[in-house]
């Protein structure tokens, strides 16, 4: 079997026990690497079969994250998440991350999965206010 299906099947496996739960984000590609003794283009190869799947997804300077509908499993296995929404001030490290000054408005998107009343994971991303009419 090629190297990149079974650490996509390790990965899956992972996805679907909960180990990494819906939303969350995956270990990241130097990480993967290191763990599997694997070359970048490996786990690269091994992500796209996981996307293929539809069990995860990568956004650009964010990574890649377990998909929320994870099949597999039941509503109630991965619970609905919450989801919040509101205006923040950009504290230094996100200011540079966007190119802008500091204290300029970001909008915060905040989702909450819980399962059995237990929170699993937080996942949360920021993004540029856009100017109204």
């Amino acid at each position: 079997m090629p190297r990149y299906r079974v650490i996509a099947d390790e990965l899956r496996q992972r996805i679907e026990s909960g180990v990494i739960p819906p939303g969350a984000l995956l270990p990241t590609e130097s990480a993967l690497t290191a763990e599997f003794r694997a070359s970048r283009g490996t786990v690269r190869q091994a992500i796209a079969v996981l996307r293929e799947e539809g069990l995860a997804v990568t956004e650009h300077g964010r990574g890649t994250t377990a998909r929320p509908d994870v099949p597999g499993q039941t509503r109630e296995q991965q619970g609905e998440p919450e989801t919040r929404q509101r205006k923040v001030a950009a504290d230094p490290e996100l200011a540079a991350l966007f190119g802008i000054e500091t204290g300029a408005t970001l909008i915060s998107h905040e989702r909450v999965y819980r399962h059995n009343g237990v929170v699993e994971s937080v996942v949360r991303s920021y993004r540029l206010q856009r100017p109204g009419p």
